[in-house]
């Protein structure tokens, strides 16, 4: 053999050998039997709790609404064939078999659109055949909705259990042997081990000869006399995956060796060694009639920024509505308290960059604006008695819900910043104006995990600005949701507020 195997690498799965004839075989952990074993259970639990919600939902609408009690043998055969279908159509979507691969939003609106098909078919069904009269809209529809909880909460519980499985080592979502210098092995490993992906082993890049004469599959078998001792090591591990870390010259062999591993019933990857951190951000994507390696991508889609501004808009009106006393008493109060306007504007970024007049409740004697502009210090002398008060309740930030109105800001996102501290931390921070590729937030995810206040120091600002680029990279509704709970009743929202 002209190659090496090694495994001492991170997240290394230990492995038994055996003889099977004549030779040792390596047996793989029972990592992948948990996981499959775990996601059995999970759809199991998924269609007692849906046939649960949904007979349950119909018993309850009788005896509250209807005041007596439905009839067993029609709604019992009923939730039995709504939680087989959603059985089905999830196992059709392979929606669990997905789940160690997904974002958490992903898996619950997964599960969400499971509910609204099994049950557009469901009613399309009983209309087909002529029995919709044995079944009460409402019951239907307080079923779906009984039904749609019930996914959503088993779904939220079997993935956060299903990560800190991955987390603490007992399952292996994926378990992958990997081809490449053992530096860059260890370097992948070490990643890869983070998200539950296992290296049960690893060998050197075999000596290729890769043949350019012709197509690269009908030579592999010749071309790589190696390869084919490697494809007959591999065959035993049983491994999910392969992966080819290959130097740029060694590219063209890559693709030959991946031929020759194309033998095996696992995915083969090839991944160019020094771009792997650009890679982890890549998407192969079709381009019209070519096909691209997306590095990035606008963080939200046409449709996903409609919906935010529905929400956006009803929400605004809403808080409006519920703090229009504050509208009142607050003008009055900061007109008694110091001389000045009762509002406070100041230029600063928004969506792209573009600059937007921000709007507040005056809270400082002296208004800055531009290359004059001083940051709010603790203790500054600049803010009022009733300014303290009112900064450090977020109260100064209703009249924001105008701008959202205006559809200047958003309910939730990056908080903007001044236009000349922004201009100050683009010059020593990369990436600084991605934060502005989503529409600015009244709240957001740095917000509500305690980065709010001073950015004094370099590693406050990037601190916070890790956590806007993790709000904009991972959004959702339910995350904007959870960032407006978190806003009204968690303590680390008034973290440094001064």
């Amino acid at each position: 053999m002209s190659y090496a195997s090694f495994t001492n690498l991170p997240g290394s799965t230990q492995l038994s050998a055996h003889s099977v004839d004549g030779r040792t075989v390596v047996a793989a952990g029972a990592g992948w039997g948990k996981l499959a074993a775990l996601l059995m259970l999970a759809a199991g639990t998924e269609f007692l709790l849906v046939a649960f919600a949904a007979y349950f939902a119909a018993v309850l609408y009788y005896r509250l609404v209807l005041l007596h009690w439905p009839n067993p043998a029609q709604y019992i055969p009923e939730a039995l064939l709504i939680s087989t279908f959603h059985l089905l159509v999830s196992i059709g979507l392979r929606q669990y078999s997905r789940i160690q691969a997904q974002p958490r939003h992903v898996f619950l609106w997964s599960g969400a659109s499971a509910v609204l098909l099994v049950f557009s078919f469901f009613i399309s069904t009983i209309f087909v055949l002529k029995i919709s009269a044995d079944y009460s809209r409402a019951t239907v529809i307080v079923q779906g909705v009984s039904v749609m909880i019930a996914v959503l909460c088993t779904r939220t519980i079997w993935f956060s259990l299903l990560q800190r499985a991955i987390a603490s080592g007992l399952i292996d979502a994926r378990r992958v042997i990997l081809v490449g210098d053992p530096e860059h092995c260890l370097h992948f490993s070490a990643r890869a081990i983070v998200a539950g992906i296992r290296t049960i082993h690893s060998f050197n890049f075999p000596m290729v000869r890769a043949d350019h004469s012709g197509p690269a599959r009908p030579d592999a078998a010749r071309a790589l006399p190696d390869a084919r001792q490697l494809v007959t090591e591999c065959r035993p591990l049983r491994a999910d995956d392969i992966v080819i870390l290959s130097s740029e010259p060694d590219v063209p062999s890559a693709l030959v060796l991946a031929s020759a591993l194309s033998d095996l019933p696992v995915d083969v990857h090839v991944v160019p060694v020094g771009s792997i951190d650009l890679m982890a951000v890549s998407r192969i994507t079709q381009f019209g009639n070519m096909v691209t390696m997306r590095i990035f991508q606008s963080p939200l889609t046409p449709f996903n920024r409609a919906i935010k501004r529905v929400f956006d808009v009803a929400a605004a009106i809403a808080g409006l509505i519920l703090a229009s006393p504050v509208f009142i008493i607050a003008p009055l109060a900061i007109k008694l308290d110091s001389r000045g306007p009762v509002f406070f504007r100041q230029t600063r970024h928004g969506y792209n960059n573009e600059p937007i007049r921000v709007l507040k409740f005056r809270s400082m004697t002296v208004m800055e604006e531009g290359d004059n502009f001083r940051p709010v210090t603790r203790h500054d002398s600049r803010v009022t008695r009733l300014g303290r008060f009112l900064r450090q309740t977020n109260i100064d930030e209703l009249p924001q819900l105008f701008n959202v109105l205006a559809g200047d800001m958003s309910l939730v996102g990056p908080r903007p910043h001044p236009t000349a501290q922004n201009e100050a931390f683009a010059e020593l921070i990369s990436s600084f104006y991605r934060r502005h590729n989503v529409k600015p937030g009244i709240t957001g995810w740095a917000q509500v995990n305690g980065y709010r206040g001073g950015t004094d120091t370099l590693e406050k600002m990037q601190r916070r600005l890790e956590h806007d680029l993790h709000y904009i990279d991972n959004w959702s509704l339910l995350l904007d949701l959870k960032i407006i709970v978190m806003t009204l009743f968690s303590r680390k929202v008034y973290w440094n507020a001064y």
